[in-house]
């Protein structure tokens, strides 16, 4: 299982890295179809003339939520850190509730379909283990 772990962990901390930068290498999202996405963001988002202008923003959070915290959690992991099981479960919730929002703003695709389950799989092995240790 802990191999399940570290791999989950590892490609969804690359894959938040990847998101990131392609939000700013292409802030309007015109290269990647990311165009209608910012509109239907600066419609249903708070403060869109501040924070939904470019994807330069949103290519941060998405680092900070779901690639710093998947780092660590892996990094834990490696290191076999007793907190390693709380650290994936957590980025397991994080990413499903990320997966929410992006439901709610866009609507079901099968991207976030995709990584829903990754983050489902991730919070279910972080139980299973946490369970075999009581």
């Amino acid at each position: 299982m802990k191999t399940i772990e570290k791999t989950l962990t590892l490609f969804i901390a690359i894959g938040a890295v990847a998101g990131a930068v392609m939000m700013w290498l292409d802030p309007t999202g015109t290269t990647w179809g990311g165009e209608p996405l910012l509109e239907m963001l600066r419609a249903k988002m708070p403060w869109p003339d501040i924070f939904f202008n470019n994807f330069i923003a949103s290519g941060f959070v998405l680092l900070i939520l779901n690639g710093v915290t998947q780092f660590i959690a892996a990094f834990l992991l490696f290191k076999k850190h007793r907190l390693a099981p709380y650290a994936v479960l957590a980025c397991g919730i994080i990413l499903m509730l990320w997966i929410v929002l992006e439901w709610w703003v866009w609507g079901f695709n099968a991207m976030s379909n995709v990584f829903f389950v990754l983050g489902l799989a991730e919070a279910v092995v972080a139980l299973i283990n946490l369970k075999k240790r009581l």
